[in-house]
């Protein structure tokens, strides 16, 4: 890595009113004994509450052994299949990948990590995951410990219980698309799981810190926030994106936080003929700006794999093409301070403004706290559509796409890009099409709605 190049270990975000409950002792002095004799009694009455709150339940560590075997085995022949493809069949051409093993080599032990590591790249072929990963050496390919996150389509790789079993043993979130299903959109629950794992436990949102469960606002001191238990660590090892369906919750386990997590933010294949990006989708700005503490940041760039599964090719269609030119770059962790630092501090304060607004309106109400903590990835609904948390996640999106361009631009061999591919406006959906597959307006790329 470059000298005047920092990685996020070197970011500390700013204090918030969770981290000073953290470090504080959580016992307030009270300011008569009339106050304090009101708080004991409203503790007596809540004993059971208070015992399940204290409990000192434990996040287990790892899943049983037959899941982390099926993932070891799963994991391990995917990367032998990709790399054996890779290079065996193709002409295979990857830049900074020594770099990026190092950064690897350095995470290799799950208790010593002290930050998640998030990998973002374009997206240019339904292959791009998990063929890519075949420049990885075969040592990296049986330790799923070390290996990503990602996600994809809910109803292609979940879509019956077999797919869902096989996927979910590959480290894959299931992810719902908006055009197939109602439960899509930026705030979905895989998005809170991708959040988790790239961050430390327990999952306490900054900003916010829970109050008593039965108790008004102003009435009983908040605890601190390292008692808190989150769902995750007394006993819920599942999780559902629809209300309806089950999926084992990789969060919960110790050892997958700080995990590494990688995104295609452009949310769908686009093979433009120079290799040029769609705008990023806000969903690896919730990863970039919510993660706590801040992740690592790798930009990369594929290209070349358009080739080998191109949108328009004939029968056998279901078949790779092979003796393709394939190209694969990592950047450099990406100096977290200069590029998303003031967005992280600008996130932070509408945190708090929030925050602040519905302390106010509980004490204005007289109504009772809700009862659930504020966990990581848990957002208000002010948080979600308030016009300043919108404009800082197309913000960070917007940069987020300057860095895998910057990957682009030292890899070499490519036009600049046009620069009204980084709106989302430019890629609004043509409403008169109804073709599953057509040609987009807007570069001629074959779409894709299937």
């Amino acid at each position: 890595m470059s000298s005047n190049m920092t990685s996020s270990a070197d970011y500390k975000p700013p204090a918030t009113a969770a981290d000073a409950a953290t470090t504080g002792s959580g016992n307030l002095a009270t300011s008569n004994s009339s106050t304090m004799a009101s708080q004991q009694q409203q503790q007596q009455q809540q004993p059971q509450i208070h015992n399940h709150l204290s409990s000192g339940a434990q996040a287990p560590h790892s899943p049983n052994l037959g899941a982390r075997i099926a993932s070891v085995m799963i994991m391990g022949l995917t990367g032998v299949i990709s790399r054996t493809f890779l290079y065996g069949f193709n002409d295979i051409e990857v830049k900074g990948l020594d770099r990026f093993k190092q950064l690897l080599d350095g995470r290799e032990d799950p208790e010593r990590r002290e930050r998640g590591l998030l990998t973002v790249s374009n997206h240019i072929s339904v292959l791009d995951d998990p063929v890519v990963w075949g420049v990885l050496p075969l040592s990296y390919a049986f330790n799923p410990n070390n290996l990503r996150w990602t996600l994809a389509a809910h109803d292609i790789c979940f879509a019956n219980p077999t797919f869902s079993a096989f996927f979910t043993a590959g480290q894959v979130l299931p992810c719902h698309r908006l055009k197939h299903s109602q439960h899509g959109g930026l705030f979905q629950p895989a998005l809170t799981q991708a959040i988790r794992l790239l961050s430390s436990q327990p999952f306490v949102q900054p900003g916010f810190s829970p109050s008593p469960l039965t108790s008004p606002v102003t009435s009983l001191p908040t605890p601190s926030a390292v008692d808190i238990p989150d769902p995750f660590t007394i006993g819920t090892l599942t999780y559902s994106t629809t209300g309806l369906d089950s999926h084992p919750s990789p969060s919960i386990y110790t050892r997958n936080r700080h995990s590494w997590v990688h995104v295609f933010p452009e949310g769908l294949v686009h093979q433009h003929p120079q290799v040029d990006l769609r705008y990023f989708k806000w969903g690896v700005a919730r990863l970039i700006l919510e993660s706590e503490p801040a992740p690592d940041v790798v930009p990369m760039f594929i290209d070349g794999t358009q080739q080998v599964m191109n949108e328009e090719r004939g029968f056998p269609r279901f078949l790779p093409r092979i003796g393709k030119k394939i190209r694969v770059a990592f950047g450099e962790v990406v100096d977290y301070e200069a590029t998303f630092g003031d967005l992280r501090r600008r996130w932070r304060q509408e945190v708090e403004r929030v925050r602040l607004e519905e302390e106010k309106a509980a004490i204005k109400s007289k109504e009772l706290v809700e009862a659930k903590p504020k966990l990581l990835g848990d957002l208000p609904e002010a948080l979600k559509y308030s016009e300043e948390a919108q404009q800082i996640r197309i913000e960070c999106a917007r940069r987020m796409r300057e860095q895998v361009l910057k990957v682009r631009r030292e890899l070499g061999g490519y036009d600049e890009s046009d620069p009204t591919f980084a709106e989302a406006s430019t890629w609004a959906p043509d409403r008169k099409v109804k073709a599953e597959k057509y040609k987009s307006r807007v570069d001629g790329s074959e779409i894709n709605q299937d």
